[in-house]
């Protein structure tokens, strides 16, 4: 990383972008349980659905980082939005803040939906497949194989369900039990496009965790407030575990790590195109 040092001459502790950005992301979160009241799920309409799915609008590529989850998750994330956010914001002034925000949040939800794509294009290939041409030894191979996900208790209640009408028919009216197999791997398909949905602005705190790291390699953050570590093996230390975490897709884990990832690579190529240019 880069040993360059940063000063400013005064030092903003509550910079405008970030502070609207506190704002926002506070108003979002209470506007998620007000609407609650009247039946309307903000999470669903303004957290960020996979580029195919029914329920995907591009404006949840931007929406989505407003969204959290919990009181924890806004939390957590707007605590590191202000204490690595100020730090940048000061040197680089709010316009450049403002892009690598946006850009590191869009980066973030980009790389985790390319590596779900890849992760379930076999899955979706085989629905695919098997609604094109229904065959009951293939219906079969498909439930006991690795290709079926379980991405939701709706979805495995309804494949115990199918699985239980599906057996009892086969050997008395197989036309039937194939109709009842087709029927599912249809709504299956549809479920699974619609079951990732990301909320929250951790992809692009990350990308500021990362910046933090290349302009101030040397200054000390406190792990848990207590154990001090140089901001370079911080972000080091962090990337190491969301990569790890990321591969080892741990059941019933349901941190986006590769958003985090996403955010940190755009937030990287960002920085080093716009040294590049000599911006800073």
């Amino acid at each position: 990383m880069t040993q360059q040092q940063y000063q400013v001459g005064r030092f903003n502790v509550l910079p405008p972008v970030v502070k609207n950005l506190l704002i926002i992301n506070v108003l979002f979160y209470l506007a998620t349980f007000t609407f609650e009241r009247f039946g309307i799920d903000l999470v669903d309409k303004l957290g960020l659905h996979f580029f195919i799915s029914e329920h995907f609008r591009f404006y949840q590529i931007f929406t989505y980082m407003f969204m959290h989850g919990s009181f924890a998750h806004i939390f957590f994330n707007m605590f590191a939005l202000w204490m690595f956010g100020s730090a940048i914001e000061n040197i680089w002034g709010s316009k450049r803040f403002l892009i690598y925000y946006l850009v590191t949040g869009i980066g973030a939800a980009v790389l985790h939906y390319i590596v779900f794509y890849l992760e379930y294009l076999p899955t979706l290939q085989a629905i695919d497949a098997f609604i094109d041409n229904p065959d009951v030894q293939s219906f079969i191979n498909f439930m006991q194989g690795e290709v079926f996900k379980v991405v939701s208790n709706d979805v495995a209640q309804s494949a115990n369900l199918v699985i239980s009408d599906f057996n009892s028919l086969v050997n008395i009216n197989s036309t039937e039990a194939l109709q009842i197999a087709t029927d599912f791997m249809r709504q299956y398909r549809v479920d699974l496009l619609n079951a990732p949905v990301i909320v929250g602005a951790s992809g692009a705190v990350f990308g500021l965790l990362l910046a933090f790291g290349m302009m101030f390699p040397n200054s000390y953050v406190y792990i848990y407030f207590a154990i001090p570590m140089k901001a370079k093996w911080f972000v080091v230390l962090y990337g190491a575990i969301e990569l790890i975490s990321g591969f080892s897709n741990i059941s019933g884990d349901s941190v986006a790590h590769f958003a985090h990832l996403g955010g940190m690579l755009f937030g990287y190529l960002l920085i080093v195109y716009w040294r590049k240019k000599g911006w800073f």
